[in-house]
C-alpha cells in the first residue's frame, strides 16, 4: 500500500503540473498580447490551439506510443511537455509561442490517460475510484492555482517555473514508478475497444454531461458581478471556495464510485441538473448565490472519477486510447458549454445560462443510464480468446 501511495502521489504532482499549463494562459493573455504585439483575441488562440492539440493530438500520440513500456513513456511525455513549456517561455514571436503550446498539448491527453491507467493498476479493483480521484486531485488544484499564478508575474516566468516543475516531476516518477510492459494488445485492439458502443456511450456522456458545468462556470464571474452584484475581490474569494469544494467533491466521488458507480454517476448528474436549474433564481440573492457556487464546486469535479471509471470499466482490456479520447471529451465539453453560454450571453440573457447547463446535465444523466445500467448484463465470453467482452 505504501508503494502504491507513492506512485499515486507522484502521478498527482505530475498531473498538477500538466493541468496548470492548461489554465495558466488565461491569466496571461493581456501581457502576451502586449509583449508579442498581437491582439488579445489572437493571444486567446493559444488556448484554442492547446485544446485542439489535446483533442486531436492526444489519441494520435497514444496510438503511436501504445507499445512503449509505461515508465519510459511517462518520462518521455513529461519531457515533451517540458520542451513545449520551454519553447513558450522563450518565444520571441507569436508563432513560436503557438508552436510551444501545441507541443505541450500533444502530451496532455496521452499522459493523463497513462496516469489514470497506471493508477488503476497500482491498487486493488475495489479502490480504483479512489485512485482515480487521487490523480485527478492534481488537476483540481491546477484549476484553482492556474489563473492566479499567471496574473502577478511576467508571462514568461510561469512557463519557466512549469518547465522546472515538469523536470522535477519526471525525476519523481523515475524514482517511484516501477518498470512495466505496455499492458496493451496493440493499436488495433485499442481502436476496436474504443469503437465499441458502451465505450462510445461513456465518452458521449462525458462530452454532453460535463458541458453543463462549463456553460455556467465559463461565465460565472460576470454572472456574479452583473446579476448578483458582488464586487471583484469577493468573487476571487468565492472562486477559491469553489476550488476547495471541487477538491473535496472529487475525493468524495472517488470513494462513492468504488461502492456504487452507477448510483454515483447518476446522483451527481441529477444533483447538477437540479442545482443548475435553480441557479437563475439563486443568483438574484447573494446568500443563495454563495450556496450555488459552493454546490457547483462540489459537483463539478465529482463527475470526473465516475466518468473516467465508466470508461475504464468498459475498456478494461485495452483502455489507454479510450481514456485518452475521454480526456479530450472533457475539452470538447468545455468548448461546447462555453459556446452555448456565449450565445445566451450575447442574447442578453446572462442570468439564464444555468437553464442551458441544466438541460445538458440532464442529457448526461439520460446517457449515463444507457452507458452504465444499474444491473449490468453478464459479459459474454469471446469465442476465440476466452476473455469477457465489453457490454
Amino acid at each position: 500500500m505504501r508503494k502504491s501511495s507513492a506512485i499515486l502521489a507522484a502521478l498527482c504532482v505530475s498531473v498538477f503540473v500538466v493541468g496548470t499549463s492548461e489554465y495558466l494562459i488565461a491569466g496571461l493573455l493581456p501581457q502576451v498580447a502586449e509583449d508579442l504585439n498581437v491582439s488579445v483575441g489572437a493571444a486567446g488562440q493559444t488556448v484554442t490551439a492547446y485544446a485542439l492539440g489535446v483533442v486531436l493530438g492526444g489519441p494520435v500520440v497514444t496510438l503511436l506510443t501504445v507499445r512503449l513500456p509505461r515508465k519510459g513513456l511517462a518520462l518521455l511525455l513529461l519531457l515533451l511537455f517540458a520542451a513545449g513549456s520551454a519553447v513558450s517561455a522563450f518565444a520571441s514571436s507569436y508563432e513560436m509561442l503557438l508552436a510551444g503550446r501545441v507541443l505541450s498539448s500533444l502530451s496532455h491527453a496521452a499522459f493523463f490517460a497513462l496516469a489514470l491507467v497506471v493508477a488503476s493498476r497500482a491498487v486493488p479493483a475495489d479502490r480504483v475510484g479512489r485512485a482515480t480521484a487521487a490523480v485527478v486531485s492534481g488537476l483540481t488544484v491546477a484549476t484553482v492555482l492556474g489563473v492566479p499564478l499567471g496574473e502577478r508575474t511576467s508571462w514568461r516566468t510561469p512557463f519557466v517555473v512549469l518547465t522546472a516543475l515538469t523536470l522535477l516531476g519526471a525525476i519523481l516518477l523515475a524514482a517511484v514508478l516501477p518498470r512495466q510492459d505496455t499492458g496493451s494488445a496493440g493499436a488495433r485492439a485499442e481502436i476496436r475497444v474504443m469503437a465499441q458502443r458502451p465505450v462510445l456511450l461513456a465518452i458521449a456522456t462525458t462530452a454532453v454531461g460535463y458541458a453543463g458545468v462549463a456553460t455556467v462556470f465559463t461565465y460565472i464571474a460576470p454572472l456574479l458581478t452583473d446579476v448578483t452584484g458582488f464586487a471583484a475581490p469577493t468573487i476571487s474569494v468565492l472562486l477559491l471556495a469553489y476550488g476547495g469544494g471541487s477538491f473535496l467533491g472529487n475525493l468524495i466521488a472517488g470513494r462513492l464510485t468504488d461502492r456504487a458507480p452507477a448510483a454515483t454517476l447518476r446522483g451527481v448528474f441529477a444533483a447538477l441538473a437540479l442545482l443548475l436549474a435553480g441557479t437563475p433564481f439563486a443568483v438574484t440573492f447573494q446568500p443563495t448565490a454563495v450556496l450555488a457556487v459552493l454546490g457547483l464546486g462540489l459537483l463539478a469535479t465529482a463527475t470526473i472519477a465516475p466518468l473516467q471509471g465508466l470508461t475504464l470499466r468498459h475498456a478494461q482490456h485495452a483502455p489507454t486510447l479510450a481514456v485518452s479520447v475521454n480526456v479530450g471529451a472533457f475539452q470538447l465539453a468545455t468548448a461546447l458549454g462555453s459556446a452555448i453560454g456565449g450565445v445566451i450571453v450575447a442574447a442578453d440573457a446572462l442570468r439564464w445560462i444555468g437553464g442551458a447547463g441544466a438541460v445538458l446535465s440532464a442529457l448526461g444523466l439520460v446517457l449515463s443510464c444507457y452507458a452504465l445500467p444499474l444491473r449490468p448484463r453478464p459479459a459474454p465470453i469471446a469465442a476465440e480468446t476466452g476473455t469477457p467482452t465489453a457490454v
